[in-house]
């Protein structure tokens, strides 16, 4: 008998002149609040019993935006400081976890408190940051430099509740020497160890020279500092050349965070996640196959001179609930 059936003849019981209720109203106020427990426990219990006909998500990931296509329109530093509050309040309004940074915007004295006020004024969390915009880790002489920035922009990260710091090392012309590989390592293992003063968890996110030429920088890497959490960049990696499953199912076990991004076959970015020819549905199973419990976020990216047909926020919108259904998060 279904629960709703069952709950109406309850009702139906307690409606009528029960020669028992007369004789006993407190026993049988008794009866209906056990009844009632009975029947609200397996109402609880709906959602897992009807599975066949509402996707149940069996894990809460985290599902983010990162503010590039906001930062794009700010070159050469690509600092969306000034559309700071427009990106909380889209990225809100689209129904998203968290709103990941770039290390821009960290860099700003004031950048704490206007962070706290916007979160705070559009129920949305800080989720971490993006960092290496400019930066040449595996340059040995810039390891001052970039320590001391390390220095400013993740305890001021950590103040707003971010938890991730996705690193990019930054491009050479060329393939990266065994010594410039050691200098790379040297200044991440400084990151990390301030990461971890500050309970921040980092990871590596690649663009495609992390991943091109057999996967060599990010081989280099690893092979100094195997435990580092990974980041990728899924679309990045299609347009190095790199299948994502293939990826996924090396290293799964280490991937903490992913950036997700759809393409046309052309190669041309999309508006919003769904549009394109990007096969969402196979990552899915890989990532499932994997047990991937981090967090995701939407990176929207638009081509060159390439004129939006929706207000962003919907585009947002858009592309959360096209992960809802794709991924189940």
């Amino acid at each position: 008998m279904s629960i709703q059936v069952e709950f109406s003849k309850l009702m139906a019981g307690i409606n009528d002149n029960h020669p028992g209720m007369a004789r006993n109203p407190m026993n049988n106020r008794r009866k209906f609040l056990q009844k009632t427990l009975v029947l609200s426990s397996g109402a609880l219990l709906m959602p897992t019993m009807m599975h066949g006909f509402t996707k149940v998500d069996s894990k809460k990931i985290p599902v983010n935006g990162h503010l590039w296509v906001y930062a794009s329109k700010f070159p050469p530093n690509w600092d969306a400081y000034p559309d700071l509050e427009k990106v909380f309040a889209d990225m809100s309004y689209a129904g998203l976890d968290g709103v990941e940074l770039m290390e821009s915007i960290l860099r700003h004295e004031d950048s704490v408190k206007r962070l706290k006020k916007y979160s705070k004024k559009y129920k949305i969390a800080v989720s971490g940051s993006s960092y290496g915009v400019g930066l040449a880790m595996w340059d040995a002489s810039q390891y001052q430099k970039i320590a001391d920035d390390l220095a400013i922009v993740i305890p001021r990260l950590a103040k707003v509740g971010g938890k991730t710091f996705g690193v990019s090392v930054g491009e050479a012309d060329h393939l990266k020497t065994e010594s410039e590989l050691d200098a790379q390592a040297k200044i991440l293992k400084e990151l990390m160890k301030i990461c971890a003063d500050h309970g921040i968890e980092p990871n590596l996110h690649n663009h495609t020279y992390e991943v091109k030429n057999d996967l060599h920088d990010l081989k280099g890497t690893l092979a100094r500092i195997p435990e580092i959490k990974l980041g990728p960049d899924l679309n990045w990696l299609i347009r190095a050349g790199v299948d994502p499953v293939e990826f996924i199912n090396t290293y799964g076990k280490q991937i903490v965070y992913l950036h997700i991004r759809d393409q046309y076959d052309n190669g041309e970015w999309t508006e919003y996640l769904g549009q394109g020819d990007t096969d969402f549905n196979r990552i899915a199973k890989a990532l499932e196959a994997q047990g991937f419990n981090g967090q995701v976020a939407i990176e929207l990216a638009f081509p060159g001179e390439f004129t939006p047909v929706n207000p962003l926020k919907e585009d947002w919108k858009m592309s959360r609930e096209f992960i809802r259904e794709t991924f189940g998060w």
